[in-house]
């Protein structure tokens, strides 16, 4: 009955609202909240919502609140926090596109990439693992123009130890950075942490200063890249909270609740957050690094379940007189125990972690990495295994640079000349080598190295 309420509730406040003739966005919020409660209406007691029709009494009603952004479109949830699927292929993708409104990433986008930098493009690029977008072909426009960009991504360190799954935004920001010769932000969201873990503030920081040594071991220019957490940069900068209040003061809260899915229950630190992840999309939040130019624009990889917050930016951004951020988006990268499961930093089982041995490494792919093998050697090579569903197989599309070898492996992979123990091995030999590296590279970053990129500071760059 509590769940029919709010629905009650909520179709009067969408009246309300557009008797008012209150703003177009407010509006749009309003009704896509109530879209959502009548879906999880729906879901929850097996009856279309109707007012005036409170729900029978054999119906089985489990009040869950609001439905999270992403859910009613088949078995996938995505949002900032959860991300699930009931198909071993993982998430359906293309109606992620559809459903979040982005454009598909086109051959024709991939090649005007390669044109305008001159440079091959990145294997996630080519193998569909950056898949989505929104704007890059006005980035690319101005770049031609001789208008740079800047590059913008972040992280949220919730623990010390980040596993391979983590380093894709950055592998591939850090490729964007090399081709295009243009300055970074990375934004450590301590304070989200603090918000939505049970953790204490002083681990929240301590874990973005341990996480901001493994993205510096990614290889990025020191004299090009500044790494931020919020709960420094925040207090330091007031162009950055200045941009924060006027974000704020453009959204309202039956916005973020219809974005986010927040409740009446949740704290005001996390209804206030979204403005904090969206500051960093405009230049002027950095007047260090821009002289104060608030026309630069932003360009941010980062995986589909974060664009929630870049939707809200783009819709503050032309009310608030700065260009909206462009954003490029990634797939997310399978647990070990396969696609639909979600990996968990509380259990090292489900991923290879950054502070793996190779001992450690052949282990957990040999025990615990998904097949899409047979179940015999003899069933095996007369049908093949399936590589859509294979982990080991993935995790190569991933980190395996040769194309030509990849396609082979999916070759021999389906038509059963490549046994499931064999395609684990072709998987170890490639992560054993490329963990150890990033750990020597890690042990190189001292105290001092991390001071020098979390100053803030000019860079050296042409706008």
């Amino acid at each position: 009955m509590e769940l029919y309420e709010k629905l009650t509730a909520q179709g009067e406040e969408v009246r309300g609202l557009k008797t008012a003739k209150a703003e177009k966005a407010e509006v749009d919020a309003a009704v896509q909240m109530l879209l959502k409660l009548k879906v999880d209406y729906k879901h929850t007691t097996g009856q279309d919502y109707k007012a005036g029709c409170p729900p029978s009494e054999n119906a089985a009603i489990t009040d869950n609140g609001p439905a999270a952004d992403g859910e009613g479109g088949g078995d996938d949830t995505v949002d900032p926090w959860n991300v699930s699927t009931t198909n071993a292929k993982g998430v359906d993708y293309d109606k992620l596109i559809v459903r979040f409104g982005s454009s598909k990433i086109e051959k024709e986008l991939v090649d005007r990439v390669e044109k305008v930098s001159g440079q091959k493009p990145h294997r996630f690029l080519r193998r569909g693992i950056f898949f989505s977008h929104r704007d890059m072909n006005q980035v690319l426009d101005a770049y031609e123009k001789q208008k740079s960009f800047y590059l913008y991504t972040g992280r949220g360190p919730s623990s010390e130890a980040m596993h391979v799954g983590h380093l894709i935004p950055f592998i591939f920001t850090k490729w964007l950075q090399d081709v295009f010769d243009i300055p970074l932000v990375i934004q450590l969201t301590d304070d989200e942490k603090y918000l939505w873990k049970d953790l204490s503030l002083e681990d929240c920081h301590r874990f973005a200063v341990e996480n901001a040594k493994d993205i510096i071991a990614c290889g990025f220019d020191v004299n090009k890249t500044f790494i931020f957490s919020d709960l420094e940069y925040m207090g330091a900068s007031p162009d950055f909270y200045r941009n924060v209040v006027k974000i704020q003061k453009h959204v309202t809260f039956n916005q973020v609740k219809g974005i986010f899915g927040f409740t009446d229950s949740d704290c005001i630190g996390k209804i206030s957050f979204p403005a904090i992840q969206a500051a960093p999309s405009f230049s002027n939040s950095f007047p260090q690094i821009f002289g104060g130019r608030k026309d630069v624009q932003c360009l941010i990889p980062c995986a589909i379940d974060q664009d929630p917050y870049f939707r809200m930016t783009r819709d503050v951004a032309p009310r608030i007189g700065y260009p909206k951020p462009a954003l490029l988006h990634s797939t997310f990268f399978p647990a070990l125990q396969g696609a639909q499961t979600k990996m968990s930093a509380s259990d090292a089982n489900t991923s290879i972690f950054l502070t793996d041995t190779p001992k450690q490494i052949k282990n957990k792919i040999n025990k615990h990495a998904f097949s899409g093998g047979k179940d015999t050697v003899e069933e095996h090579r007369k049908h093949g295994g399936n590589a859509d569903v294979d982990v080991s197989f993935m995790y190569l599309t991933f980190f395996l640079e040769d194309d030509e070898q990849l396609e082979k492996i999916k070759q021999d992979y389906t038509s059963g000349n490549l046994l499931t123990g064999e395609l684990k091995k072709l998987l170890i030999e490639t992560l054993q080598p490329m963990i150890t590296q990033h750990q020597e590279r890690r042990k190189q970053v001292t105290d001092e190295t991390v001071k020098q990129f979390m100053t803030p500071r000019p860079l050296n760059f042409k706008i």
